[in-house]
């Protein structure tokens, strides 16, 4: 993924293209070019035959360069940062800053590319600056001020809809969790084995998510309410990391609209500046804990210093906050869609 900042001060994340992606549409726009280079060789000799050999030289120089670089060059200007190879692997050129490639870009890209693609001797050079390069540029996506995107990716399941919220027993826990040192790999893990809850079997699935959560618990403080599912505390987690981002995202909107007004951005009392958590209207305390509703589980609370700290799964000993899965998921409330 890499970060980007748009010209109205929005930040996005964008997933840069991966280096065999870009070689598998590079490939295939190279077997488009050369078919229509060779056709027109082809149609050359037989209008003009093997006599006049300066001429047909000629216009095989001509049909080279213009199918080299006026076919990228039109391509990418006319669907902006579109080729065929790119269109069917699902990638995009795009500028710097996440705006569309302009004329000016794609025709450097298609220069550059006649010597970093087209010839023996640039071609490692252009390898070698795709596989450094922290978004995968080659020297003409440097020249150019762009880079790939992948615009089009593998669809995933929907997570089911009690993974998608905070359960009533963590709400009071949900006012003070702290999820910013939560690294995507671990929340993509987490979003993973939620998606596959239903697919995998009993054991496989306590195993799993007892490990997922003990992950959590060393980059998500405080630890959950005792006895608290692995299944509800990563889901709890996951949503609690959404609605912060999302609430994150508004204000940063809310503030480049208010930095546009005529007034000069003054804002109305009370709307913004006010650091309210989104799990609770502004003004409001956080609510009391309701009672437990895992089976067995003791009365919630919020964790204090000095009490169990997360650690790593060992077999058969119990984790902090987390309860032991039982054989039953379906006694947590966890049962399968009928």
């Amino acid at each position: 993924m890499s970060e980007v900042v748009t010209g109205e001060a929005v930040v996005l994340d964008v997933p840069v293209a991966r280096f065999p992606s870009r070689m598998v549409a590079a490939l295939l726009d190279m077997v488009v070019q050369l078919s229509v280079l060779a056709a027109v060789l082809v149609a050359t000799f037989l209008v003009i035959g093997p006599d006049d050999s300066a001429v047909a030289a000629g216009i095989s120089v001509t049909a080279y360069a213009l199918v080299v670089i006026g076919y990228t060059t039109a391509f990418e200007t006319l669907s902006r940062g579109l080729t065929l190879g790119k269109m069917a692997l699902g990638l995009r050129v795009v500028s710097d800053d996440g705006g569309p490639e302009r004329f000016r870009q794609a025709l450097v890209r298609s220069l550059t590319g006649m010597i970093e693609i087209w010839s023996i001797v640039g071609a490692p050079i252009g390898l070698v600056t795709s596989i450094v390069s922290a978004k995968g540029k080659r020297l003409g996506d440097m020249f150019a001020g762009t880079y790939v995107i992948q615009e089009r990716s593998p669809r995933r399941a929907r997570l089911a809809p009690m993974f998608t919220v905070v359960l009533p027993p963590l709400l009071g826990w949900a006012q003070v969790a702290q999820t910013s040192r939560l690294s995507d790999q671990t929340a993509e893990a987490a979003g993973s084995y939620l998606r596959r809850y239903y697919e995998l079997t009993e054991a496989a699935r306590a195993d799993l998510g007892q490990r997922l959560a003990s992950a959590v618990l060393a980059q998500v403080s405080p630890p959950p309410p005792p006895g608290t599912p692995p299944a509800a505390y990563l889901a709890a987690v996951l949503a609690i990391r959404r609605d912060r981002e999302h609430a994150r995202l508004a204000g940063q909107q809310r503030l480049v609209q208010e930095a546009s007004r005529p007034d000069g951005g003054t804002a109305g009392p009370g709307t913004a500046g006010t650091g309210a958590s989104p799990w609770a209207p502004p003004g409001s305390a956080p609510p009391a804990a309701p009672p437990p509703a895992w089976p067995g589980a003791p009365q919630p609370g919020l964790a204090q210093p000095g009490l169990a700290q997360p650690g790593l799964a060992q077999p058969g000993l119990a984790q902090p906050g987390l309860a032991q899965p039982a054989p039953d998921q379906g006694g947590y409330g966890f049962a399968p869609p009928a």
